[in-house]
């Protein structure tokens, strides 16, 4: 079973989207097909940009009910704690944690639609970057 590591704009657009790569990937782990990997930091990043009004409205969700799903999505997730930070590996420090959670729980892929900003430094630790629909693609029919 892939173990893969969610950036925050896959999960935004999962809940925005439902029709799309990234809502697939949340069924996909919710049915138990895929292990989604995240730290501490990482699901109070998803929870502070989850329940902005704005994503709120984006989504049409309650305050309530946003934290239902944020509740549901933790039960789901299996827990990283990161034991080795390798910073600074991104021209973006608000990716180190996203990527150190990929590396710190061995992930097979870490999904994001902002490919730029990790460059080449997932696969130094042996992590495939990809796109929803890329990674999508890659586990065939």
């Amino acid at each position: 079973m892939a173990r893969v590591v969610l950036n925050t704009d896959v999960v935004v657009a999962a809940l925005r989207s439902p029709a799309g790569a990234s809502a697939e990937i949340l069924r996909r782990v919710h049915r138990g097909e895929l292990l989604m990997l995240a730290s501490v930091p990482l699901f109070t990043e998803y929870e502070a940009v989850l329940t902005r009004p704005e994503q709120l409205h984006a989504t049409q969700q309650s305050a309530a009910a946003m934290q239902c799903l944020l509740d549901e999505l933790a039960e789901l997730i299996v827990h990283v704690t990161g034991w080795f930070q390798w910073r600074p590996q991104l021209s973006d420090p608000g990716d180190e944690m996203v990527l150190e959670a990929a590396v710190n729980g061995r992930a097979d892929a870490l999904i994001s639609f902002n490919r730029r900003d990790f460059g080449d430094a997932p696969a130094r630790f042996g992590v495939v970057l990809a796109t929803p629909g890329q990674f999508l693609r890659s586990l065939g029919p």
